[in-house]
């Protein structure tokens, strides 16, 4: 059992992939057809079981097509094609990469970084729609033998938000399950129509939007980027019947739309939201505007993506919550390894076949991340007593003022609810006597000063969450894809509270 079965048992004219900027259409048995071959590239360019093949690939169909043949012949290590060379060096040599796939005429950071080191192979789609390597020279000659459930298939890291980031590896059989718990969750078939939105180095837009969609037999449009003025016309145009996003994106949809709803929208089935918090008002106006049911869900690298999703009508969604386990075990944990009830607050906790088995070489982060068989997510969050789950914040990113405990979405949420808030983050600043001190920063949409944003948080927070300081900023530093860096906006914005 591999990621090829992905492409298995679909009619061979079916079509997999729509590239609109090309006008490509890609059908089922092409794409099989591709990527076997460009797995025997992969083996003939010297990649063998458990060798790293590096992508530094922009959104389209050499991103998948590269990604499935090099988990086979190896195992893919997507990287965001924006890095610098500094990053790239980094990231080659922590995944001892044995060769770089790029785009022709781009990449050039990354091949900096790869000169010398490994082989680079150029991936490009012909006018056949037909993806091809050039570039690069031959190690050997022959055929890979068939990658195993227990192989390596990915190799991602975590943000690397708190330090250094830890190398995530990822077995076929872990993707394949996490794979069919999102099809089971939101009843993916062949008429589904999905819109990829998210990149394809990240695990959300390469399990949730792409690789599920593929499983099911669906289609899955690629656009090569996320344009909010082009996006109700690609959507009607595409028929696309869902799309997964950050909340940044939602919040530029929203921005476009008036209150009728988009030509387009009816054929929406859902929408989801994942990898970062959804506001409430957010996710109720999508709803109102669009008419499709908004589902957010809980996703993380180490666990192969989804972990838990708020179900599909006529089943009960909750805003504010992640819903409950997507075939994956959830529970709350406390500081000594012990099991919450439900209602009380506590770490995250998970265990299933789609979680990894352990990071690479760093027996330290395993250690502190693993008990007893579950899977501590550094994440903070209660159940309730039908399972659902609602996240307050990372452990690592609570403010701890004179011993209270903050949660920085707690008030993310609250300043949002001001009609002049389009964007808050809210992080700890030191403080000579009470060790941390609440401040803000903000992006407005209309007129407000910090004097109204602070009294506005007066009449809704207690005194000792109430942020000192509120920063008025033109944009919220972001990850590529889309979480927010509080760490950086601290570092930025933040001097001594006195």
């Amino acid at each position: 059992m591999s990621l090829l079965d992905v492409l298995e048992g679909q009619p061979a004219d079916r079509i997999a992939i729509v590239v609109p900027d090309a006008g490509a259409r890609i059908t089922y048995g092409s794409l099989r057809n591709q990527v076997e071959a460009m797995a025997e590239a992969f083996a003939a360019a010297g990649i063998g079981r458990g060798d790293r093949v590096a992508l530094a690939l922009p959104n389209g169909p050499p991103a998948i097509v590269c990604f499935l043949a090099a988990s086979l012949a190896g195992a893919a290590a997507p990287l965001n094609p924006g890095y610098r060379e500094e990053e790239f060096r980094f990231y080659l040599e922590d995944t001892a990469a044995r060769l770089l796939v790029v785009p022709p005429d781009a990449g050039e950071e990354a091949r900096r970084a790869a000169e010398g080191r490994m082989p680079i192979l150029e991936a490009a789609i012909d006018a056949q729609g037909v993806v091809r390597l050039a570039g690069g020279g031959a190690g050997r000659t022959g055929r890979n033998a068939c990658a195993t459930e227990t192989d390596v298939a990915l190799v991602l890291h975590t943000s690397g938000s708190t330090g250094r980031p830890k190398r995530v590896p990822l077995s076929h059989g872990n993707l394949l399950v996490s794979l069919d718990n999102i099809v089971n969750t939101y009843q993916l078939g062949p008429d589904d129509v999905a819109l990829c939105l998210m990149p394809l180095f990240h695990v959300h837009g390469l399990m949730a939007s792409a690789l599920a969609t593929l499983r099911s037999g669906g289609t899955v449009v690629i656009p090569s980027r996320f344009n909010a003025l082009s996006f109700w016309r690609l959507v009607r145009e595409s028929g696309t019947t869902w799309y997964s996003a950050v909340p940044t994106i939602h919040q530029l949809i929203l921005a476009r739309l008036g209150q009728e709803r988009p030509p387009g929208a009816e054929r929406l089935r859902f929408i989801r939201s994942c990898s970062a918090p959804l506001a409430v008002e957010t996710a109720q106006r999508l709803e109102a505007v669009i008419g499709a049911p908004v589902l957010e869900a809980y996703g993380m690298t180490e666990a192969s993506h989804q972990m838990s999703s708020n179900p599909l009508p006529p089943a009960q969604r909750k805003f504010g919550t992640v819903g409950p386990g997507t075939g994956v075990e959830i529970s709350i944990m406390d500081a000594t390894g012990s099991h919450l009830d439900s209602g009380q607050v506590g770490e995250v906790v998970i265990r299933g076949p789609n979680v990894t088995a352990g990071y690479e070489n760093n027996p330290e982060a395993n250690a502190s991340s693993f008990t007893n068989g579950w899977f501590l997510t550094g994440d903070q969050g209660v159940l309730d007593s039908a399972g659902y789950l609602r996240l307050t914040g990372r452990l690592k990113e609570l403010i701890n003022r004179g011993g209270e405990k903050i949660s920085p979405l707690e008030i993310d949420e609250v300043l949002r609810g001001h009609p002049a808030v389009a964007e808050a983050v809210c992080f700890g600043v030191p403080h000579p006597s009470w060790g941390e001190e609440v401040a803000a920063a903000v992006v407005l949409n209309n007129a407000a000063s910090e004097a109204d944003l602070l009294a506005y948080c007066r009449d809704r927070l207690a005194d000792f969450k109430r942020p000192k300081k509120i920063h008025i900023v033109d944009a919220i530093p972001r990850t590529a894809t889309g979480k927010i860096q509080r760490r950086v906006v601290a570092e930025a914005l933040a001097a001594p509270q006195a």
